[in-house]
């Protein structure tokens, strides 16, 4: 069976309840056809690049989807009528990836650097040095 990974903005003004129960809906969609929704993330109230539709936040959510191409298709249909998704994507991936998403890890991968986001371990020249 074909391996998804289907992405949506919700609006901001959403509470966080209210963005689970959209995760739930498109559940129930792909389970309804069919399918199984492997892994289901919530990566938060996050700002956007640009203003879309009048909003400059929304609450990103991520689901790994196993499903006929005809699930995605309702899948993407019944997210398109939904007044509360300002944008979606979904890509077919050749397996998924184990373990929490790239945006998930983020945090620990801050950690590890130690803090700092100057550079790292590059000499300081000085400028008496020249």
């Amino acid at each position: 069976m074909p391996h998804y990974e289907h992405v949506f903005l919700a609006r901001q003004d959403l509470s966080q309840s209210q963005v689970d129960s959209l995760a739930q809906e498109a559940t129930k969609i792909v389970e309804a056809n069919e399918g199984k929704v492997v892994l289901t993330e919530t990566w938060g109230l996050r700002t956007l690049a640009y203003k879309v539709q009048k909003n400059r936040k929304a609450h990103y959510v991520m689901l790994r989807l196993d499903a006929p191409t005809n699930v995605i298709a309702e899948l993407e249909r019944q997210t398109r009528i939904n007044e509360d998704v300002i944008r979606f994507l979904t890509i077919r991936v050749d397996e998924h990836e184990e373990g929490p998403s790239v945006m998930m890890r983020k945090p620990d991968r801050d950690s590890r650097r130690g803090g700092s986001d100057r550079g790292g371990d590059r000499p300081r020249r000085d400028r008496d040095d020249s």
